[in-house]
């Protein structure tokens, strides 16, 4: 319970006061605002991940590619996923999540404020356009995204029914996707837990998959295929499945 204490102290702390920092160089131009909201969250979750003495491994780096746009693909079993790939990923990315976070006092803020999207998933309207928004961002700065095609944390701990956002936008925007796998991150705090365990965290890369010469009517092709390559990275192959 202190240790879950100590992180939860923690990340208020710094998200209050790299979150203002964010907000207020966005909202008045700072010319450095850039390198703050690439500095400050890979910050934050750092210093979450050493308050709840997780330390991250790291395998396949080499096949992400910090000049060229990617969309990230990976499985999602905690709220420390977010932190790992917040923290340990190279290059600029943009994470893709739910309306919900962006209503969080100063992180929702912050979050949307550095150009990450938020889409809400009972408007299929509103969804279509955070993803176009997405598209334009990645073509505007060669950024790379990360989603969590599951839509939600795991509660069992089996990987989940994709859904197609992050294949859509992948063929729209003709930008290659990587899967990931995170192992390791269920057993510090699992879906419904208030209490945080330490432990090792894993990220596989997988090799990317690329989309040349696909079309929209190819997305479910493009899910099956990415939804086999982050089983076999977790260590067990599952039959694709589509949402």
């Amino acid at each position: 319970m202190i240790r879950t204490l100590w992180v939860f102290t923690v990340g208020v702390t710094w998200t209050a006061l790299y979150g203002t920092h964010m907000i207020v160089a966005t909202r008045f131009g700072f010319r450095n605002a850039r390198c703050i909201c690439d500095h400050h969250p890979r910050e934050w979750a750092r210093k979450i991940l050493r308050a709840a003495r997780c330390p991250v491994e790291m395998s396949g780096t080499e096949h992400l590619d910090v000049e060229t746009p990617q969309i990230l693909v990976s499985n999602h079993e905690s709220w420390f996923d977010v932190f790992t790939l917040a923290a340990f990923l190279p290059g600029r990315c943009r994470f893709v999540a739910k309306k919900e976070l962006a209503s969080v006092p100063i992180f929702g803020r912050a979050f949307q404020a550095c150009g990450h999207v938020s889409v809400d998933r009972g408007d299929r309207g509103a969804a279509v356009e955070s993803l176009d928004l997405a598209a334009r961002q990645i073509r505007s700065d060669s950024s790379s995204i990360v989603m969590f095609p599951e839509g939600t944390r795991t509660r069992t701990g089996e990987l989940q029914r994709f859904k197609k956002g992050a294949f859509v936008l992948a063929i729209q925007a003709g930008v290659p996707v990587v899967p990931v796998a995170i192992v390791g991150s269920r057993a510090i705090m699992p879906k419904g837990a208030w209490t945080i365990k330490p432990g090792k965290i894993e990220v596989r890369i997988g090799a990317p998959i690329e989309v040349e010469g696909l079309g929209h009517g190819d997305r479910d092709l493009l899910l099956g295929r990415a939804f086999e390559a982050v089983a076999e990275l977790r260590g067990g192959i599952a039959p694709p499945t589509t949402a």
